[in-house]
């Protein structure tokens, strides 16, 4: 079962989060590895937090990373979607094999026995995802292949209300977690984004949802999950307006080349009824010299 985090806040030059202060807590991790993985580890001393400290890619970095058993695993929130994840974690992953190698012999003939990696993400966002899916390192490739030589796989779990219900009830911090963030984005719809977190915040403890932690560590919950949903807001309107520039730069650009089309379709018109380049630039009220590259133009086409 999962028990409520209550350990002091990541100190680091990036801002921790919501997700990375309460699942930093040992206890609380295992809880959420086992709901993840089907396992039943019952001592938090077998795992070992190995998060790396000031590790930045691309302004992201990773929540968690920890080793239990055979394997390493990686968690991360995320309420952004980015097919980008699987490299962002292959970044993240060369650092860590790194640290954990740093005093061996890679030159030497004895093996190098690595944990073997697990990455998980748990997405929350807006944009509609399936409940479970596979993001490949492969799919950014320019070029398929059927067994590429580097690959990396990386399981998202959407963790929004009605998805994965079974998992959020095998660790309530989990579900507790995503419902949490889900009223703050509902909220937030109704109210400035201060009032719906502290709002959020205050009902949550009297229903019993992260109730110890928010008790515990309420103005920096409050301070973080501000900081999240405006830097989750202004990723969403940065990705808005470069769609709305793109469409526009895409209309004026047709329109470009749907009037070209058309001097050059009123040039073969007037070719064809004998009309000198002159005539024709003077009837279309274009310069010579642009009449006469759409001439050159078509003669060399009809070679």
């Amino acid at each position: 079962m999962c028990v409520n985090a209550t350990q002091t806040p990541v100190n680091r030059s990036f801002k921790a989060r919501i997700f990375e202060m309460i699942f930093s807590n040992k206890e609380e991790l295992l809880s959420l590895y086992n709901a993840v993985n089907g396992t039943d580890y019952k001592s938090s001393d077998e795992l070992e937090i190995n998060t790396l400290e000031n590790a930045i890619y691309m302004a992201m970095h990773n929540d968690i990373s920890f080793v239990i058993g055979f394997y390493v695993s990686l968690y991360e929130h995320q309420s952004t979607y980015s097919p980008n994840l699987p490299l962002r974690y292959m970044l993240y992953i060369s650092d860590v094999y790194s640290a954990m190698t740093k005093n061996m012999n890679l030159y030497g003939e004895t093996a190098v026995a690595l944990p073997a990696p697990r990455f998980i993400i748990f997405y929350n966002g807006a944009k509609k995802r399936p409940e479970r899916e596979e993001l490949q390192l492969s799919a950014l490739y320019k070029v398929k292949e059927e067994n590429p030589s580097l690959e990396l796989r990386a399981t998202l779990l959407n963790i929004n209300p009605g998805f994965n219900d079974e998992l959020k009830r095998m660790c309530k911090t989990l579900g507790d977690y995503a419902e949490y963030t889900a009223r703050i984005r509902q909220y937030a719809q109704e109210m400035p984004i201060e009032l719906a977190v502290e709002h959020a915040i205050t009902e949550c403890i009297k229903e019993g949802i992260l109730a110890e932690f928010l008790s515990r560590q309420r103005a920096e919950a409050k301070s973080v999950s501000i900081y999240e949903y405006d830097e989750e807001k202004h990723l969403r309107m940065e990705r808005e307006e470069n769609y709305e520039k793109g469409y526009k730069l895409g209309e004026e650009a047709g329109y470009k080349l749907g009037a070209q089309q058309k001097v050059m379709d009123q040039v073969k018109k007037k070719l064809a009824r004998g009309a000198s380049v002159e005539e024709i630039a003077s009837a279309l009220e274009e310069e010579p010299e642009t009449i006469k590259e759409i001439v050159d133009a078509l003669k060399a086409k009809c070679k």
